[in-house]
């Protein structure tokens, strides 16, 4: 498989390229020349198939050509040796809960899918030398993607956070590891970590002394296992005779998540449309109104890990489409909520019906509140646990929601972090001296 860029300035890549150096040239994001239909007589069985059985079939239709079957067999039974369980919520509303991971978060499939996938390549080139991952957190990110990637020989990788915007608990997840993985804080917002990991690749000294790449969802390998998901979510709403008219709902923020469930449609994912939920930062709920993608500053919300006011993966999706804004909104719908409504979903949703959303995941259901039409059933996407945002959740629901063991675990760990500024000479003096 050939991989070009959204900017289309860029040389044609191999897949081993694209995940070793995650960012093109031109500073586009890398595409598939081709995305392989499943074969319908998969579909029309799929609710036999265990999750690995999927991801596996997903897996080969994307990377079969470049990574031998019993290579990448491996590497999907070795990323899901947890479950992503689809739960009743309410009538004709269900989550996919994409929780049950090391660090309780959606982002373990493809950090871990990403780690094995790179370490495979490391190992078929037999390089000496140390590839460096780089990776801005808005919150989950950071700890799926050092956890992943904890004690990988041949690997280092770089956690960029902003100070002060995310949850403790979330922190803790990477700035405890010690190993391979250094947690940076910077005295900024989200957009300014993932500005300083671009910029990073497009410098051409870095790059001299060090081999970079990338773990947020710009990597294809990263956001392309995502899609494993939503199949299995199809699969299980199919053994329960529900899989007719189904909605997905998926909490947006740099939107890798639902761009993996929009190339999985392209795969032929019998799913009627979507629907992406955002926070305060709104736009691309705007552009769905209006037609003009136009970033804005990103603003601080109860749901921090969406807090992105220019989405990378909006790029890719934009070329999936063909430019076409009617395309676009004829398949996928918006939501936003302001922190005041979050907090009163979280708040309904315990008390009518038992069920504890994080401000992510409630965000996905109360789109689907709004959005569901007569005779379509929901699923939207819980991201992550609710014990990660246990200060914001006790408060909003009156609970004491329980911690689970291996979160907890973190929480004993001591704090080892590096203070940057945003700005880039201060970042790139850093990974210098460290080279």
């Amino acid at each position: 498989m050939k991989y070009y860029s959204t900017n289309k300035k860029a040389p044609i890549a191999d897949l081993h390229k694209a995940v070793v150096k995650g960012l093109a040239e031109d500073r586009g994001l890398y595409m598939p020349e081709q995305i392989k239909q499943l074969p319908q007589a998969i579909f029309d069985h799929i609710e036999q198939y265990s999750f690995q059985e999927i991801a596996y079939t997903v897996a080969d239709a994307f990377f079969g050509e470049d990574v031998e079957q019993e290579a990448l067999k491996k590497i999907v039974y070795d990323t899901l040796t947890f479950d992503c369980p689809v739960v009743k919520v309410e009538d004709n509303i269900y989550s996919l809960e994409l929780f049950h991971g090391p660090t309780l978060a959606f982002k373990d499939v493809g950090a871990r899918f990403m780690a094995r996938l790179l370490q495979y390549f490391i190992r078929k080139e037999g390089s000496d030398g140390e590839v460096n991952v780089l990776v801005a957190t808005s919150g989950d990110t950071g700890s799926a993607v050092a956890n992943g990637f904890l004690g990988v020989d041949g690997i280092h990788v770089y956690v960029l956070y902003p100070k002060g915007k995310v949850s403790k608990i979330q922190e803790s997840q990477f700035t405890t590891l010690g190993q391979n993985i250094t947690a940076i804080e910077v005295d900024g917002v989200f957009d300014d970590c993932q500005a300083l990991v671009k910029n990073a690749f497009m410098d051409e000294e870095l790059n001299h002394h060090m081999k970079l790449t990338s773990a947020n969802s710009i990597n294809v390998a990263r956001f392309l296992p995502q899609a494993f998901y939503y199949f299995n979510a199809y699969a299980r709403m199919k053994e329960q005779g529900l899989a007719e008219n189904l909605v997905m709902c998926v909490p947006s923020g740099n939107f890798g998540n639902i761009c993996a469930a929009l190339f999985g449609h392209t795969m032929g994912l019998p799913v009627k449309r979507f629907i992406a939920a955002n926070n305060a930062n709104d736009i691309f709920f705007q552009y769905l109104q209006t037609g003009r993608y136009e970033p804005k500053p990103t603003r601080q919300t109860l749901a921090n890990a969406m807090d992105v006011g220019d989405p990378s993966n909006f790029a890719r999706i934009y070329d999936l489409y063909g430019e076409s804004h009617a395309r676009i909104s004829s398949l996928i719908s918006g939501a936003t909520y302001s922190d005041e409504q979050i907090a009163d979903t979280m708040r309904r949703c315990h008390t009518t019906t038992g069920y504890i959303l994080d401000p992510h995941g409630a965000c996905g259901y109360q789109a689907l509140k709004d959005g569901l039409r007569p005779g379509e059933v929901g699923v939207f996407c819980e991201t992550a646990h609710p014990a990660k945002f246990k200060e914001k959740v006790d408060a909003i629901d009156s609970i004491d929601v329980e911690i689970p063991e291996r979160l907890a675990a973190f929480m004993k760990g001591q704090k080892q972090s590096i203070a940057l500024s945003k700005d880039f000479a201060d970042f790139k003096n850093y990974l210098l001296r460290r080279s």
